[in-house]
């Protein structure tokens, strides 16, 4: 079968296909109308099991044409498709400033990481309890996709006639100044969740992660050196202090994964009662469940994982996330992701300078947080898992 990627627009209605297995997925777009993603399965003997999702978007959203001239092939057409698609933006964001479309209410709490310290998790209990995007977790608004106004950013979170708090889980958002600035500009009385955790176990937490999307094909070693976001985003005490200054220490709420981890009800109470919301209990199966990268691998093809998450980005841009999740959610994910080799072992000697180079770092949360982390000044992640 065929996994299916149509567009349709006003004049024209070009076709991506891509193989796969027993798994066709098919995206309608009409201008000004509803779109809707469908996905098709195969059984055994030919029979057809589909289900839809629909949303509407604006007109104004979508390009009016998208001409495939005769002749060409996939290849070019793709890369029209792409070009043409990269001049959508907003008026005001061509003159050099985006501004806030106060007609919908905005975040009023960030949970920013950094990542791979249970972001995830906090994202998936307080989903019921506040209004947070959907289905693509994190935006990149405030630190990537400043310039496409607030009414795009606005279009992830969902609708609700309930008075909820509006948030958004935000890991990049940490170690970046301008993401900072933007929402202190944007947003100055917006409260933020730090999360700190061992800096070791989450550099390398954060390098599978990368690695096994094909953000990235290098070896650990070699990531850590090429790859600014994995040091940049350990420095805990420059980036909380950055924050504490731009925003007010009031307004920055500093937590530690082990508390998450061990005490996950009183951590969860500690956020709830921050951000202003009423406390709740967690479900038997949210307790001891945070997302961990220990069953993630190197990718079977890297080139292949890599220009599938390319593409599950650029149809997020075009507020296309709903297609994204369709994908995660099917077999067809199992074609990009995983399958390769597991991640070898963090070598004792690479895990002492590591810690040690964190160490000032650390030392310097201790202070900020008046709190002990000796535990994480030590080798403990000497059996842990890198590339």
């Amino acid at each position: 079968m065929l996994f299916t990627v149509s567009f349709l627009a006003c004049h024209g209605a070009p076709r991506v296909a891509l193989p796969a297995s027993n798994m066709r997925v098919r995206c309608r777009i009409r201008a000004g109308d509803a779109w809707g993603c469908s996905v098709s399965e195969k059984g055994a003997k030919g029979s057809e099991k589909e289900t839809e999702s629909a949303n509407r978007i604006p007109a104004a959203d979508i390009e009016p044409t998208l001409p495939v001239p005769p002749g060409r092939g996939k290849a070019k057409m793709l890369k029209q498709i792409r070009t043409d698609s990269l001049k959508v933006a907003g008026a005001s964001a061509r003159h050099g400033r985006v501004t806030r479309d106060t007609r919908r209410p905005l975040p009023s709490f960030f949970i920013i990481g950094p990542p791979r310290t249970g972001t995830s998790w906090l994202h998936e209990v307080l989903g019921k309890h506040t209004l947070l995007p959907s289905p693509t977790k994190e935006t990149r608004f405030f630190d990537n996709h400043f310039d496409r106004g607030f009414e795009w950013y606005c279009a992830h979170f969902p609708t609700s006639t309930e008075d909820r708090l509006v948030g958004e889980d935000a890991p990049t958002y940490f170690a970046s100044a301008q993401a900072r600035e933007r929402i202190a500009g944007a947003l100055p009385t917006a409260k933020v969740v730090c999360i700190f955790r061992d800096p070791v176990e989450r550099v390398v937490s954060l390098y599978r992660l990368k690695r096994a999307y094909g953000m990235i094909p290098w070896s650990f070693e070699e990531a850590i050196v090429r790859d600014s976001e994995l040091m940049e985003s350990s420095k805990y005490g420059v980036n909380l202090k950055a924050w504490r200054r731009t925003l007010g220490a009031d307004q920055v709420l500093a937590t530690v994964y082990d508390d998450l981890r061990d005490e996950p009800q009183a951590y969860l109470d500690s956020v709830t009662d921050f951000i202003g919301i009423p406390r709740f209990e967690l479900a038997l199966s949210q307790i001891g469940r945070v997302f961990t990268s220990e069953t993630m691998t190197h990718p079977r093809n890297y080139y292949r994982t890599r220009s599938a998450t390319a593409m599950a980005e650029w149809l997020k841009l075009r507020q296309l996330d709903t297609v994204v999740a369709a994908v995660k959610r099917s077999p067809l994910l199992k074609l990009v992701l995983g399958g390769g080799p597991p991640f070898t072992k963090l070598s004792r000697d690479l895990s002492l300078k590591l810690y040690e180079h964190f160490r000032p770092e650390v030392a310097e949360l201790e202070s900020l947080l008046d709190r002990d982390f000796s535990a994480w000044k030590m080798t403990s992640m000497a059996t842990s898992q890198s590339g």
